[in-house]
């Protein structure tokens, strides 16, 4: 009989237990390093907000098509039937 099974406790609960502690330490970090990076963070958003445009640019006109089909599939995809 193993240790864990004598105790009453079950093999999944260390892992949920060890995930908590976890992911606790990891907010405990980043509010420490937000508080103390503050201005570095800060300092950053600018460039973030220009790198984002390109971005969304190329994520956003992914659903439009790129056009090089002449038209010929326009209407079936909005649904119009053409006879």
């Amino acid at each position: 009989m193993s240790h864990e099974h004598a105790s009453g406790n079950r093999p999944g609960r260390l892992g949920a237990v060890s995930r908590i502690a976890f992911f606790g330490f990891v907010a405990i970090a980043g509010y420490f390093l937000v508080t103390e990076h503050r201005a570095h963070l800060f300092g950053i958003l600018p460039f973030l907000l220009l790198a984002a445009c390109p971005l969304l640019h190329v994520f956003h006109h992914r659903g439009h098509g790129s056009g090089a089909d002449g038209g010929k599939d326009s209407g079936a995809r909005s649904g119009e039937h053409r006879h």
